[in-house]
């Protein structure tokens, strides 16, 4: 096995991060379309569409909560087994992925009951108006029920992705996202069932994507195995792995929070109209986020696996091209959005007014997000070298530190107050990115550092 695994620390980085990363990018890219197809397609339904995207939009903090309790588990638990994996300790890797295999089950278990007996309380919390209320229930009555192939599928793909089967891994998202583009259409329109077959098309095509990982995971390609002895979960295994997984936890269930906050808000200053372009902006900004970290996965099994075995120059060499590629990608990213917002508006919606007011509000809300390729690179390292408490730092300083209280102050100093809500997002960004270059430029230095006497 210690053979199958050693050319993370022979490859060449370059020719690695290209083998590794390109499927981890398309991996998200076309995960991203899990959802983002259902807001296109909903978008587009006549005389109701605008209402049902903004009725989507809502539902979206919890479902961004479900995937952010899959990446407190397994975006926690793989770095560690491929840790382990560099240290040739495979029992204490497949032990890990035992651990986190099970505890993801009980998650989902908890989390279905609550979203079934509460997802009507939770909705009208975070957003939801009358107008959007009945769609908004519809989707999430029917998207709870799938609740633990979306944790299973994205969880223990992560553990694919480390062992360096990026291919595998990407075909996990694939397949899922294939069903879903061919079931939407079908569900929505054919059928007629609206937002509630995009949410059946939805929960099948996960239902697929998690019999494919697991699949994988019990098979005879796989260097590590979900194996039953390994299937109970103790406290020593699994809280090292949760606190990993925190900071990506955070991140995405702070989205969560951000959302519901900026939802409020905007209903307040805004109406249904500015809640449905937040729709449309939170959609465009995973474009950007959701590549950037399949880059930052990509580079993990690479910078974990030569971090546990003592290798600094490998590990400071993948940080550079991770780094160089991922600020690449945003600035790119960032100047076609401010040349063409109307085009990624017009991608969600058909209805010209919410396209015009979408695309003022999307050319403010991404104003800073040519640096964010900086911020994706600094955090995803700090994870892959398991420093969970740096990892934390960062997100919860861009996010409840700054972001937060911002999204409440700028309004009170612009004149167009919907414009001032949608404002807090670059300003918030500009501080956080600043701040995690400081604070990265020292710890990555001590890590190694420390690396070397050891």
């Amino acid at each position: 096995m210690s053979e199958n695994k050693e050319f993370l620390g022979t490859e060449p980085v370059g020719k690695l991060l290209l083998k590794l990363a390109v499927p981890s990018v398309i991996s998200q890219i076309v995960n991203m379309l899990y959802n983002i197809v259902d807001r296109i397609y909903i978008g587009h339904i006549p005389k109701t569409g605008s209402l049902a995207l903004t009725g989507l939009g809502v539902c979206m903090p919890i479902i961004m909560i479900i995937s952010a309790f899959a990446a407190l588990i397994g975006f926690g638990g793989a770095p560690r087994a491929s840790i382990f994996m560099g240290k040739g300790e495979n029992d204490s890797a497949e032990k890990t992925l035992g651990n986190c295999f099970t505890t993801q089950i009980i998650i989902s278990i908890i989390l279905t009951i609550v979203l079934l007996f509460g997802n009507r309380f939770f909705l009208m919390a975070f957003g939801a108006s009358d107008n959007t209320i009945d769609f908004a229930t519809s989707y999430m009555n029917i998207y709870a029920l799938g609740t633990i192939f979306v944790q299973l599928t994205l969880g223990m793909n992560s553990f694919v992705t480390a062992q360096g089967f990026s291919k595998t891994g990407m075909l996990t998202v694939v397949i899922g996202a294939v069903c879903n583009i061919i079931l939407d259409p079908i569900f929505i329109f054919v059928l007629g069932l609206g937002v509630k077959g995009a949410a059946i098309a939805t929960i099948i095509s996960q239902g697929v994507s998690c019999i494919w990982v697991i699949s994988f995971l019990t098979g005879r390609k796989t260097f590590l195995k979900i194996k039953k002895k390994y299937l109970m979960p103790s406290a020593d295994v699994i809280l090292p792995c949760m606190a990993l997984g925190v900071s990506t936890f955070v991140m995405q269930a702070s989205e969560s929070v951000i959302s519901v906050c900026f939802n409020s808000s905007l209903l307040k200053y805004g109406g249904d109209v500015a809640v449905g372009a937040m729709t449309i902006l939170t959609s465009v900004m995973q474009f950007a986020m959701l590549p950037l970290q399949g880059i930052g996965q990509g580079a993990q099994p690479v910078t974990s696996y030569n971090y546990g075995a003592k290798n600094t120059d490998r590990v400071k060499k993948t940080f550079k091209i991770l780094i160089t590629v991922s600020l690449s990608y945003s600035v790119i990213f960032w100047a076609l959005i401010q040349m063409f917002p109307s085009v990624f508006a017009g991608i969600f919606s058909s209805d010209k007014s919410l396209v015009t007011f979408t695309a003022d509000a999307l050319k403010i809300y991404c104003g800073m997000l040519f640096m964010f390729g900086i911020q994706i690179a600094c955090q995803m390292t700090f994870v892959a070298i398991g420093n969970a408490i740096c990892s934390v730092i960062v997100a919860v300083v861009r996010k409840f530190v700054l972001l937060l209280p911002l999204i409440y102050i700028v309004p009170n100093f612009v004149s167009n107050k919907t414009n001032g809500v949608y404002m807090a997002e670059p300003i918030a960004d500009f501080i956080a990115v600043s701040f995690t270059v400081i604070i990265f430029s020292v710890q990555f230095k001590k890590a190694l550092y420390k690396l070397k006497e050891i």
